[in-house]
């Protein structure tokens, strides 16, 4: 089929069955199963890796869930750069699947369709009995009967509107604290008492999000590695006039990447992006972070973090050194990756902790992995050259085992009792946790909240104490009293952490006193954690009583004077009490100057952006793109290779090459006659139309559109500002006003 994969892919046909379902009769199903090779792949020693899904049985995998069998949820977003110019992306060709494997052999051996005729569909979640998905820029909840869809809710309309597909909200992470949080969007979600929430939370990474055991949030975007928060989500932005410095989005890795192969990257031109032999230094495209939270490695993989970097056609892992206010993370293995592959067509875009405790990565396998926005003519040709862009419409689904480590059973969460699930919250595997603590807040059984407050007090490793808070917290069976009590019982620093942030609810005068008690006692364990999350926490407690909890803030400000992230902390927690605290209680420098910006923002109205930015904002790239389309593409055609008779090809044309001022008068006056563009002479008749006097397009969109044409056409793309353009429009021609090749040669625009 494609003249790349033909040596690595062929399909068999295993087997056809009758599969008896009581309430559809018989039917036949056909069985596929993937027979393909991975010797172009190597994976670290110990592992194994198989594809366990592919081709016939699904096409652009860019996401996926498991439902409470254990089976796979994938999205499709065929739409995506569908070819070299990325025409026809706004077609509903994306797709839910469900996969499944019928013979029970380890392969995925059947798939029916869920939902189709979706506007590239980027993530799903399998939450609250339904599936939260995306369509276009709409956020909805569909409910399942019986593998079909629904009831829907437009849970956000405008969820991923803003931006091309690689610049729009996706993830939908559900956290250890009942909130769906999302990469790109600083937005995050609940469903609670039958209405969907909506709040904002802190702006992070660009494709993929993932947690630790703690709920701490890791995510990256294409040229960063990996950024993670310090701290819980939503603990540092209480003060709405100040932004943290320190305590999230922080860089947690180097950006170093050690591929097996010669790499076909968009900017390659560059000096330093290659090395010598033309293998990829720096990651350019890095996505879909992992936490390991399976428990079916060896032990010193728990919370390793994966990463994908489908430029290169590997994936990264590196190991976590987590202290109380720093996270490094530092590559496993030096100079070699967890996987490399020579298969160009290898692109992995997520990875997923499985119910098994396997990983499963989501290998979209195609040639392009640039949206036309962005793409380089370098990379355009490239692409071509090596055939990369005819491979389209494949798509894998590969797993990751561990030889010595047997697999977890996978539990039929649709069997469970309430007290398997209560069980099931100390499971080794955070993906089996996740799902127990889901499902005993959905089913709604307050016989077993005696068992779930057993747990509360539980000392393991995998948070299960955790679990059992926000099971209690989804419940509504919470109270300050038994907080208080787990607090002062609790051996688990991570633990009180999360326990302060629920106490917050409860700050009214009448807790003030116990309170009190609690801090005096949690103060004498000397604990950084601790007192991290009581820096955090007190700001609750400072509204309603300044005077008993100002000087307990001051008291641990005493003891974290250098620490970027308490500082971070107390300005948090002293929103609109800064003035107070500065006149008081004599802070250090450091949280002089934060409190002093809060003050300053404050009188200013310069909030926090993530409080006033309600959707994703077009970036100029993209911006560019769609006025060419829109403006340019009549004439010069979506590709820029010009319409015969119409307009002169784009590619190759010295205007493009050239002077960028002299491209902006162009655009803006027009140009008509007969001219000669890449050594060929064009006997044009007709007038490029002048943008100068249309009212809709500003300057800024100029600038857009040449820097789309500029990065698209152009072997050497160059810039221009906006006083360039506002310049140019000064150079209006005599006459007609509008440029003939004479003039164009003649004019000076430099000047």
């Amino acid at each position: 089929m494609y003249k790349f994969i033909s040596k690595r892919l062929t399909y068999s046909l295993i087997s056809l069955i009758l599969i008896v379902f009581t309430f559809l009769g018989f039917k036949k199903i056909e069985i596929f199963e993937p027979n393909i090779s991975l010797d172009d792949y190597i994976i670290e020693e110990g592992f194994d890796l198989k594809v366990i899904a592919s081709e016939n049985l699904i096409k652009a995998p860019v996401a996926m869930d498991f439902d409470n069998k254990g089976r796979m949820w994938v999205v499709e977003m065929t739409g995506y750069m569908p070819n070299l110019e990325g025409i026809g992306e706004e077609e509903p060709t994306g797709k839910i699947k469900i996969l499944e494997d019928l013979d029970k052999d380890g392969i995925i051996d059947h798939s029916k369709v869920f939902l189709e005729k979706l506007v590239l569909p980027r993530a799903l979640a399998f939450v609250y009995g339904g599936l939260l998905y995306v369509d276009g820029p709409k956020l909805l909840f569909v409910e399942i009967k019986n593998d079909k869809p629904g009831k829907k809710t437009l849970v956000d309309p405008i969820y991923a509107e803003g931006g091309n597909v690689e610049h729009a909200s996706n993830g939908l992470m559900m956290n250890i604290d009942n909130w769906i949080y999302n990469a790109d969007y600083n937005f995050r979600y609940r469903l609670q008492n039958g209405k969907w929430l909506k709040e904002p939370t802190s702006l992070r990474g660009q494709w993929g999000i993932t947690k630790d055991n703690f709920g701490r949030l890791f995510y990256n975007n294409n040229s960063t590695h990996l950024q993670g928060d310090f701290v819980l989500p939503n603990r540092a932005i209480k003060n709405k006039y100040f932004r943290p410095k320190s305590a999230e989005n922080q860089v947690l890795t180097d950006n170093l990447v050690y591929p097996i192969h010669a790499t076909s990257v968009n900017r390659g031109y560059i000096k330093d992006v290659l090395d010598k032999n033309g293998f990829l230094k720096e990651v350019t495209a890095s996505c879909g972070p992992m936490i390991y939270r399976g428990s079916a490695f060896p032990s010193s993989y728990n919370q390793n973090v994966f990463v994908c970097v489908p430029e290169a056609n590997l994936i990264t892992r590196s190991i976590l050194d987590v202290k109380s206010t720093s996270i490094k993370g530092n590559r496993a293995i030096a100079g070699k990756e967890f996987i490399a592959s020579k298969d160009e067509g290898f692109r992995p875009v997520n990875l997923f902790n499985g119910p098994d405790g396997a990983i499963y990565i989501v290998d979209m396998h195609r040639g392009i992995i640039q949206h036309k926005a962005y793409i380089s003519q370098y990379l355009t040709e490239l692409l071509a050259k090596k055939q990369l862009d005819t491979l389209q419409n494949a798509g894998r689904i590969l797993k990751i085992t561990h030889k010595n480590v047997k697999a977890f059973e996978i539990p039929d969460f649709t069997k469970a009792s309430s007290k398997d699930l209560v069980n099931l919250l100390s499971h080794p595997n955070g993906w089996i946790r996740d799902r127990a603590q889901q499902l005993l807040i959905l089913k709604k059984d307050l016989n077993i909240l005696k068992d779930i407050k057993a747990l509360t007090l539980v000392n393991n490793e995998f948070g299960t104490e955790i679990h059992a808070l926000y099971v209690l917290e989804g419940l509504n069976a919470l109270s300050f009293n038994y907080l208080d009590e787990v607090a002062k019982r609790s051996k688990q620093p991570e633990t009180v952490a999360h326990v302060l942030g629920l106490m917050e609810k409860y700050a009214i005068p009448e807790n003030v006193t116990k309170l009190q008690q609690l801090v005096t006692l949690l103060q004498t364990q000397n604990n950084e954690t601790v007192d991290l999350y009581l820096a955090l926490s007190l700001g609750s407690w400072i509204k309603i009583s300044e005077n008993n909890f100002l000087p307990i803030l001051s008291e641990i400000e005493k003891k974290y004077t250098k620490d970027k992230v308490f500082q971070d902390a107390f300005t948090s927690s002293l929103d609109s009490k800064e003035a107070i605290f500065l006149d008081k209680m004599n802070p250090n420098e450091m949280l002089k100057t934060n409190l002093n910006l809060a003050i300053t923002n404050r009188q200013k109205k310069e909030l926090n952006p993530i409080f006033v930015k309600v959707k994703n904002e077009v970036d100029g790239r993209t911006k560019g793109l769609q006025l060419f389309r829109s403006i340019c593409a009549t004439c010069h055609g979506a590709d820029g290779k010009g319409i015969e008779n119409l307009a002169p090809p784009l590619k190759g044309s010295e205007y493009i090459e050239g002077s960028t001022k002299r491209l902006a008068a162009i655009i803006l006056h027009g140009i008509g006659g007969p001219m000669s563009v890449g050594g060929k002479r064009y006997e044009l008749n007709n007038e490029m139309p002048a943008l100068l006097n249309n009212t809709l397009i500003s300057d800024q969109d100029i600038v857009d559109i040449i820097g789309f044409t500029q990065n698209a056409y152009a072997k050497e793309p160059k810039r221009i500002s906006v006083a360039d353009v506002k310049k140019m429009r000064l150079k209006k021609p005599e006459g007609s006003g509008v440029f003939n090749e004479k003039l164009l040669l003649e004019t000076d625009f430099e000047k």
